[in-house]
Protein backbone atom coordinates (compact mmCIF):
# COMPACT_ATOMS: atom_id res chain seq x y z
CA UNK A 1 0.00 0.00 0.00
CA UNK A 2 1.22 3.30 -1.08
CA UNK A 3 -0.47 6.64 0.21
CA UNK A 4 0.80 10.37 -0.12
CA UNK A 5 -0.71 12.64 2.51
CA UNK A 6 -0.78 16.41 2.10
CA UNK A 7 -1.17 18.88 5.19
CA UNK A 8 -3.53 21.30 4.35
CA UNK A 9 -5.90 23.93 5.18
CA UNK A 10 -9.00 22.44 3.36
CA UNK A 11 -9.58 20.06 0.23
CA UNK A 12 -12.42 18.91 -1.60
CA UNK A 13 -13.26 16.10 -3.86
CA UNK A 14 -15.37 16.23 -6.49
CA UNK A 15 -17.27 14.38 -9.39
CA UNK A 16 -18.78 15.60 -12.70
CA UNK A 17 -18.57 19.30 -10.72
CA UNK A 18 -20.19 18.29 -7.27
CA UNK A 19 -18.23 17.96 -3.91
CA UNK A 20 -18.28 14.60 -2.79
CA UNK A 21 -16.09 15.15 -0.01
CA UNK A 22 -14.22 18.39 1.54
CA UNK A 23 -12.67 18.77 4.79
CA UNK A 24 -10.92 21.78 6.62
CA UNK A 25 -7.47 21.56 8.71
CA UNK A 26 -6.02 18.06 8.13
CA UNK A 27 -4.53 15.29 6.11
CA UNK A 28 -5.41 15.21 2.15
CA UNK A 29 -4.97 11.09 1.78
CA UNK A 30 -4.40 9.77 -1.85
CA UNK A 31 -3.64 5.75 -1.30
CA UNK A 32 -2.93 3.47 -3.65
CA UNK A 33 -2.74 -0.61 -3.25
CA UNK A 34 -1.19 -3.57 -4.80
CA UNK A 35 -2.30 -7.11 -4.67
CA UNK A 36 -0.45 -8.32 -2.14
CA UNK A 37 -1.79 -6.06 -0.03
CA UNK A 38 -2.88 -6.84 3.80
CA UNK A 39 -5.44 -6.38 6.47
CA UNK A 40 -1.98 -6.10 7.95
CA UNK A 41 -0.96 -3.26 6.02
CA UNK A 42 -4.12 -1.36 6.17
CA UNK A 43 -3.84 -1.29 9.74
CA UNK A 44 -0.31 -0.37 10.10
CA UNK A 45 -0.99 2.36 7.59
CA UNK A 46 -4.16 3.84 9.30
CA UNK A 47 -2.36 4.07 12.90
CA UNK A 48 1.05 5.85 11.25
CA UNK A 49 -1.43 8.78 9.09
CA UNK A 50 -3.35 9.03 12.40
CA UNK A 51 -0.20 9.09 14.77
CA UNK A 52 1.97 11.06 13.02
CA UNK A 53 3.36 14.22 14.26
CA UNK A 54 3.12 16.84 11.28
CA UNK A 55 1.08 19.13 12.97
CA UNK A 56 2.65 22.17 14.97
CA UNK A 57 2.24 22.70 18.90
CA UNK A 58 2.98 25.77 21.07
CA UNK A 59 6.34 26.09 20.27
CA UNK A 60 5.32 25.82 16.19
CA UNK A 61 7.32 22.75 16.45
CA UNK A 62 5.59 19.70 14.10
CA UNK A 63 4.82 17.83 17.12
CA UNK A 64 1.04 17.21 17.18
CA UNK A 65 -0.82 14.13 15.00
CA UNK A 66 -4.04 15.17 13.06
CA UNK A 67 -6.03 13.41 15.97
CA UNK A 68 -4.32 15.31 18.76
CA UNK A 69 -4.39 18.76 16.72
CA UNK A 70 -8.32 18.04 16.01
CA UNK A 71 -7.59 17.64 12.24
CA UNK A 72 -9.67 15.73 9.54
CA UNK A 73 -8.87 13.17 6.68
CA UNK A 74 -9.76 13.35 3.38
CA UNK A 75 -9.23 9.98 1.30
CA UNK A 76 -8.80 9.70 -2.37
CA UNK A 77 -7.52 6.53 -3.56
CA UNK A 78 -5.23 6.76 -6.47
CA UNK A 79 -3.85 3.84 -8.53
CA UNK A 80 -1.32 5.97 -10.27
CA UNK A 81 0.68 5.30 -7.32
CA UNK A 82 1.80 2.46 -8.34
CA UNK A 83 3.16 3.68 -11.87
CA UNK A 84 6.00 2.33 -13.39
CA UNK A 85 8.40 4.74 -15.55
CA UNK A 86 11.62 2.07 -16.29
CA UNK A 87 10.69 1.63 -19.54
CA UNK A 88 9.86 3.83 -22.29
CA UNK A 89 7.13 7.26 -21.89
CA UNK A 90 4.26 5.91 -20.93
CA UNK A 91 3.71 4.25 -17.91
CA UNK A 92 2.31 1.00 -16.66
CA UNK A 93 0.45 0.42 -13.56
CA UNK A 94 0.74 -3.55 -13.61
CA UNK A 95 1.50 -3.54 -10.01
CA UNK A 96 -1.43 -1.60 -9.19
CA UNK A 97 -4.46 -3.72 -8.19
CA UNK A 98 -7.38 -4.78 -10.31
CA UNK A 99 -10.86 -2.51 -9.09
CA UNK A 100 -12.36 -5.79 -7.98
CA UNK A 101 -9.54 -5.90 -5.54
CA UNK A 102 -8.50 -2.73 -4.29
CA UNK A 103 -12.14 -1.19 -3.66
CA UNK A 104 -12.80 -3.42 -0.49
CA UNK A 105 -9.27 -2.62 0.48
CA UNK A 106 -9.58 1.32 -0.04
CA UNK A 107 -13.24 0.71 2.34
CA UNK A 108 -11.46 -0.77 4.95
CA UNK A 109 -8.63 1.15 4.58
CA UNK A 110 -10.96 4.61 5.10
CA UNK A 111 -13.17 2.05 8.24
CA UNK A 112 -10.37 1.71 10.06
CA UNK A 113 -8.60 5.15 9.78
CA UNK A 114 -12.51 6.85 10.92
CA UNK A 115 -12.27 4.72 13.76
CA UNK A 116 -8.46 5.15 14.82
CA UNK A 117 -9.42 9.02 14.43
CA UNK A 118 -12.60 8.37 16.16
CA UNK A 119 -15.02 10.42 13.46
CA UNK A 120 -16.19 10.04 9.74
CA UNK A 121 -13.43 10.14 6.92
CA UNK A 122 -15.23 11.64 4.00
CA UNK A 123 -13.84 9.89 0.55
CA UNK A 124 -13.78 11.07 -3.13
CA UNK A 125 -16.11 8.36 -5.39
CA UNK A 126 -13.72 5.39 -6.11
CA UNK A 127 -13.25 4.66 -9.31
CA UNK A 128 -14.64 7.74 -11.03
CA UNK A 129 -12.76 11.01 -12.81
CA UNK A 130 -12.22 12.95 -9.88
CA UNK A 131 -10.86 16.96 -9.17
CA UNK A 132 -9.14 17.26 -5.90
CA UNK A 133 -8.58 20.70 -4.70
CA UNK A 134 -6.76 21.67 -1.84
CA UNK A 135 -4.68 24.30 -0.02
CA UNK A 136 -1.01 22.65 0.98
CA UNK A 137 -0.33 23.81 4.19
CA UNK A 138 3.65 24.88 4.76
CA UNK A 139 3.94 22.67 2.12
CA UNK A 140 3.83 19.46 3.75
CA UNK A 141 3.88 16.61 1.35
CA UNK A 142 5.23 12.99 2.07
CA UNK A 143 4.65 9.23 0.30
CA UNK A 144 5.06 6.25 2.67
CA UNK A 145 4.87 2.66 1.67
CA UNK A 146 4.37 0.02 4.11
CA UNK A 147 6.35 -2.39 2.31
CA UNK A 148 9.17 0.01 2.52
CA UNK A 149 8.78 1.93 5.64
CA UNK A 150 11.75 4.68 6.03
Amino acid sequence: MRVVIQRVQEASVAVDGRVCGEIGRGLLVLAGFEEADSEADLDWMAGKLVRLRLFADEAGVMNRSVQESGGEILAVSQFTLYASVKKGNRPSWSRAARGDVSQPLFARFVERLSAELGRPVPTGVFGADMQVSLINDGPVTISIDSRAPE
